[in-house]
């Protein structure tokens, strides 16, 4: 039954990371809490996530913000070694409701119009706060999500720029959680399991993004971060 599940797990988080450039970590990690320990279920979310990004590189490349994803890179360097930090000397449930009201409070800032504009500055600030939350709890797509949406950035550009970005933090992220955290047997060994289903999930996720307009995009991001604040809020009373 387990296994089942854990396949079901990784196959929809994989269509929903193919098709929208992001949510594998908000879909995937809570489920994962259930059938691993937390720093199996952050390992197994990053190695996964990489792999997507590695297959789906020559299809985004083309779409990809070069400039932004400099700053983003730049920019999650200090915050990569504080997020493992956080993760093995802070109360991480304490944590987690701290960022899902912040959450809620910004997604509903989106849902009245609050837009801003994208600035240099802020990418590299969007890319500090990313590189915590990926060692922290291996959830860098909310604040991703959050200033791609209110800076009404292009789908194309949104899903090229953040798969991009993955290749590099979910590679330095896993590199930083080995070394403090160490890793397991099971890691690799689910990881291996999962593979037939991710390459299922890239070919479903793709045909659904072709079918996606700019409008059901947003949607979709509005409900992720919903779905991730409410997840964040109620793990900490469940």
């Amino acid at each position: 039954m387990e296994l089942v599940l854990f396949i079901l797990i990784i196959l929809v988080a994989s269509i929903l990371q193919t098709s929208s450039g992001f949510g594998f970590s908000i879909l995937a990690t809570p489920f994962l809490l259930l059938l691993f320990e937390p720093f199996e279920a952050i390992q197994i979310n990053l190695l996964v996530s990489l792999i997507i990004s590695m297959l789906l590189f020559k299809k985004i490349n083309a779409d990809i913000h070069y400039g932004m994803l400099r700053r983003l890179v730049i920019g999650s360097l200090p915050g990569l070694p504080l997020g493992i930090y956080i993760f093995l000397t802070v109360d991480i449930s304490l944590l987690k409701v701290g960022i899902s009201i912040i959450i809620l409070f910004l997604t509903l800032l989106l849902l009245f119009s609050f837009r801003i504009k994208q600035k240099q500055t802020r990418d590299y600030g969007v890319g500090s706060i990313t590189g915590t939350l990926t060692t922290a709890i291996g959830m860098p797509g909310p604040p991703l999500l959050l200033y791609f949406s209110s800076t009404n950035t292009p789908k194309a550009t949104v899903r090229a720029t953040i798969l991009a970005f993955y290749l590099f933090i979910y590679f330095v992220s896993f590199v930083i959680q080995m070394i403090f955290a160490g890793t397991s047997q099971v890691v690799w060994t689910s990881t291996l399991i999962s593979l037939p289903f991710v390459l299922g999930g890239l070919w479903v996720g793709q045909y659904l993004y072709r079918k996606m307009d700019q409008k059901t995009f947003r949607i979709l991001t509005y409900i992720l971060l919903f779905f991730t604040a409410i997840y964040l809020l109620l793990e900490r009373f469940i």
